[in-house]
């Protein structure tokens, strides 16, 4: 396992023990899209109906990540949450 995986595998472990507050939102959003983006690549599911507010946020956040190399999504996902530690 390359050093950016195992460091990532570390983030998601820590995404759930070490962030203290409850990050907003927002926050949220971005760090589902960017572990999506890391571990599924681009987004090809089907797009949630406009009802499913949640499933639809969700799905938008990850679709606009699209383009992103799953390293890079990676690394994102790694700083993001070093920076709310």
């Amino acid at each position: 396992m390359s050093d950016l995986n195992a460091t990532f595998e570390e983030a998601v472990k820590g995404s759930t023990t070490s962030i203290t507050t409850r990050p907003d939102n927002a926050t949220l959003l971005k760090i589902y899209a960017l572990y999506k983006q890391a571990t599924e690549g681009d987004n090809e599911t089907k797009k949630p109906s406009f009802t499913d507010m949640v499933a639809r946020a969700k799905w938008d956040a990850w679709a606009k990540l699209e383009g992103t190399s799953p390293d890079e999504a990676k690394q994102l996902y790694i700083d993001l949450i070093e920076s709310l530690k």
